[in-house]
């Protein structure tokens, strides 16, 4: 990270906890190389062992990351950093309305048969990612599923746990593939109006909602 991306990111992060008196020992490296390894790490996708030795040692760097993520820290970092980008850009840091879609990607032949499907409407042999993104196409909640998982299906799941995240979320937009009893389901049982929008023929790509009007793009991931 730069200086000036750390000094938006310093105050994000979640507190240790031997500073707020809960236990624990103060951490050998700080925050800042931490994150710079983790990131090197996925950007580069390599293994943990190939850390470079600018780096702390990687059972280090592994075991920072392993604690947050068994803590929930990734998660809540990221929320920080969703909502501090909302509100620059005019908003409530949180939402009130998102958008639900899905994507089948095919699955290298490492990747387990029990873990991966068939879709037959994309033709695609691997897994599906369920997503909400808020308006600006900022990541609310995230799923992955064998790609013969149907969207509805897996929406279930994934609007429930939209609803336990974020409470203010009224209305979610959704294409063609939610229709069904999914929309009266998500009114009856978790009181949120989902709103299927119709596509023209000629547009291609997934939904985007930006400045208050509609707009087509490519999957953002």
């Amino acid at each position: 990270m730069t200086d000036a991306e750390w000094v938006a990111v310093r105050p994000l992060l979640p507190t240790p906890s031997w500073l707020e008196g809960r236990g624990g020992q103060p951490e050998g490296y700080c925050h800042r190389q931490m994150l710079d390894a983790i990131r090197y790490l996925v950007a580069g996708g390599i293994s943990w062992r190939a850390m470079p030795a600018d780096f702390p040692d990687w059972a280090r760097v592994h075991a920072f990351f392993r604690r947050w993520r068994e803590n929930g820290l990734v998660a809540e970092f990221h929320d920080r950093l969703r909502g501090r980008v909302r509100e620059r850009e005019g908003r409530e840091a949180e939402p009130t309305a998102g958008i639900i879609d899905a994507q089948s990607v095919k699955a290298a032949a490492t990747v387990p048969a029990a873990s991966r499907g068939f879709d037959g409407g994309k033709l695609i042999n691997g897994r599906k990612r369920h997503i909400v993104t808020d308006c600006l196409g900022l990541l609310l909640v995230v799923a992955v599923t064998a790609a013969n998982i149907g969207d509805r299906e897996a929406a279930t799941g994934l609007l429930t746990r939209l609803r336990e995240l974020h409470r203010d979320i009224c209305l979610v937009w959704a294409d063609g593939g939610y229709t069904g009893s999914l929309i009266d389901w998500a009114r009856e049982k978790l009181v949120l109006a989902v709103e299927v929008v119709k596509r023209t023929d000629d547009t291609k790509g997934s939904w985007c909602c930006r400045g208050g009007g509609w707009s087509s793009g490519p999957w953002a991931g």
